[in-house]
């Protein structure tokens, strides 16, 4: 999973960036201060891996990962070049979900680029410029198939007609994850990798004297502008995570009481990319290692051996299944098996959140 951080300059994409992969970038007060995007894994923290090495002991414990995407600061007219933007556009059609950065936080010393904080209008500038280079990059295309479906071709009749529709859809100012496509039509816009179709999640960055509100007015505002257009939205502070970030679990677990949090900002983001992109967590589990593996929601046992190696996925003879609860209840996997928890599952069977799996394949 490859998730982008984007929104105007001087917002705290850097920070933020920095405070989930410790990657120490440039996160200085002027616009364009990152211009290359920075690239950082994440190793998800997922407490059912150390409940797992509680009951098997292991040698080794691999979490899985994320992979976040700093994307420079994108402005006014970036559609049309400004500020590098085709370039900064560009990098967004890599990532499978979309982090946009909002200020939402007062301070003189920081300049924004628009003089003022007004995060509604802050949105509307970077989706402005990703509708209008959506648009360019469909014009192209029904300009392509109009040609093609002067020869006959039923199919390419089909696509152009989706394209017209979509394009009329961001004409209006509709994102195009918005637009009320059926399943035929999703799946050919999903093969030209549009901008606005990809899912967001509108990260609210407040001040330390706000994080430990329920909310403040301009957060409130993006909150409510998230609910309206079909995303999600948070509420964190920037520099409090970087502070957080520094922390060994202790210490981490005082500074949140602090400001009467539950967990990070981080780790809630995280979670809820894992939601919005329907991803769950199954692990392997023996004494050299304990490892969680990340798959589509749905998947089939023989799919999700295939995340581990494509020929556990082609040589699929069953699959020996039990669950992290299991596991706590009976504190060991002999004692499951003599429960007669153990499972035997076939190719049919979908893989769910927490199953600890052995795979048996031939090939």
């Amino acid at each position: 999973m490859k998730v982008g951080i984007i929104g105007l300059p001087n917002v705290g994409k850097s920070t933020i960036f920095n405070a989930l992969t410790n990657a120490k970038i440039p996160a200085n007060n002027y616009p364009f201060c990152t211009i290359d995007p920075n690239v950082g894994s994440v190793l998800v923290k997922d407490k059912r891996l150390n409940i797992i090495n509680k009951y098997i002991q292991s040698d080794k414990i691999i979490p899985t990962s994320i992979e976040f995407v700093d994307i420079a600061g994108l402005v006014k007219g970036a559609s049309q070049g400004e500020g590098l933007g085709n370039q900064f556009l560009s990098h967004i059609r890599n990532v499978d979900i979309v982090v946009h950065v909002v200020r939402c936080f007062d301070n003189d010393d920081i300049t924004h680029v628009e003089g003022n904080i007004n995060p509604i209008r802050d949105i509307g500038i970077i989706e402005t410029e990703l509708i209008i280079k959506d648009l360019d990059s469909l014009e192209k295309q029904i300009n392509k198939k109009q040609k093609i479906v002067k020869s006959g071709d039923k199919q390419a009749q089909f696509e152009l007609e989706v394209l017209n529709k979509v394009y009329a859809g961001l004409n209006d100012g509709q994102l195009v994850k918005n637009l009320d496509l059926n399943e035929p039509e999703d799946e050919f816009i999903s093969t030209l990798f549009l901008l606005t179709k990809k899912p967001v999640i509108y990260l609210s960055n407040v001040d330390e004297n706000n994080i430990a509100l329920s909310g403040d007015n301009y957060s409130n505002t993006v909150n409510k502008f998230s609910k309206e257009n079909k995303s999600e939205s948070l509420r964190l502070c920037g520099n409090i995570e970087m502070e957080i970030s520094n922390l060994n679990i202790d210490e981490k677990a005082d500074f949140l009481s602090i400001y009467n949090l539950e967990s990070s900002g981080l780790d809630q983001l995280i979670l809820s990319c894992y939601s919005l992109l329907g991803l769950e967590t199954f692990f392997t589990a023996g004494v050299q290692e304990i490892k969680a593996w990340t798959i589509k929601k749905g998947s089939t046992a023989p799919e999700a051996a295939g995340a581990i190696h494509t020929d556990f996925q082609r040589g699929f003879i069953k699959a020996e299944i039990y669950t992290v609860l299991d596991l706590e209840s009976f504190e060991s996997e002999q004692n499951i098996k003599s429960a007669g928890k153990i499972r035997q599952e076939g190719k049919e069977y979908i893989v769910q959140d927490g199953d600890i799996i052995f795979f048996k394949f031939n090939v």
